[in-house]
């Protein structure tokens, strides 16, 4: 695996998707042994590299982990979307069967990571899984969607008032270049009337790592189903269901997330 000289360095990577040259913004934090797990960081729908702020070295500080954080393309500093570009139904299984593993070659990546992935990214890490089972070590997912709730659309629907009416653009642009590019992409697909038929459960039943399911019981984005779901298709799944905490675990119950995450991966880890 080629990893830059100086942890915490930002980096960009250059992949050929959708026909055209895409580049990704990405860094490596943590440990440099080479024997310690990797953990890659899969951001939210509005997310991006830096708007995981110091969760991922917390995280990676407390389990003597490497980390691997980037943004997703039309996130962060990654290339926005074309003015034109329109998401379809299946956004979440490109991104987990086309723009990871043409983002892993393009670095260099070797070996099995686990993949760790926050609401959209805890769905793309899934489909990653279960498309490539034999290339993952182990899968945290923390509030990942596997269908579409009426709370969800709901929120989403929410979300696009806010965006139009409030300083949501201003705020978003600290963390993209592009926050039209961020927001949209991810605003217009999910509230696309052909999208409430998504789901992805039967998709899961190849997953063959260990996972570990997180969800806030005060999420406004989804209900326990979405994990519970995910438990019912795989069987080596455990659930962490938490109090008094929302759509972003990491942000609202961040010690105990973090004590979680470190006791489960040490829990597999290979000797």
């Amino acid at each position: 695996m080629k990893e830059p000289e100086e942890q915490g360095e930002i980096r960009f990577a250059e992949i050929l998707w959708r026909e055209r040259q895409v580049r990704i913004e990405y860094t490596w934090i943590g440990t440099a042994s080479a024997d310690a797990p990797l953990v890659v960081f899969l951001h939210e729908g509005l997310g991006s590299l830096a708007m995981w702020k110091d969760f991922p070295a917390q995280l990676c500080a407390a389990g003597g982990f490497r980390g691997l954080v980037f943004s997703r393309p039309a996130y962060g500093r990654s290339t926005p979307r074309d003015d034109d570009e329109r998401w379809d139904v299946d956004f979440m299984h490109r991104q987990a069967h086309e723009v990871l593993p043409a983002f892993f070659d393009a670095i260099g990546l070797r070996g099995k990571p686990w993949l760790l992935g926050h609401s959209d990214g805890g769905s793309i890490a899934l489909l990653h899984a279960a498309r490539f089972p034999d290339s993952v070590a182990g899968l945290v997912v923390m509030a990942p969607h596997i269908l579409v709730e009426d709370v969800t659309v709901a929120s989403i629907e929410q979300a696009r008032e806010a965006y139009i009416n409030t300083d949501l653009p201003q705020k978003l642009g600290r963390y993209h270049d592009s926050a039209d590019s961020a927001f949209w992409g991810w605003n217009r697909i999910w509230l696309h009337p052909p999208f409430r038929q998504w789901n992805i459960e039967r998709e899961l039943d190849p997953i063959a790592c260990p996972l570990l399911a997180i969800q806030g019981l005060d999420d406004v984005y989804g209900t326990l189903e979405q994990i519970r779901g995910i438990a019912r298709r795989v069987r080596q799944t455990r659930l962490l269901e938490l109090p008094d905490c929302g759509h972003s675990p990491h942000r609202d119950r961040p010690e105990e997330v973090v004590a979680q995450i470190v006791s489960f991966i040490n829990n597999w880890r290979q000797p």
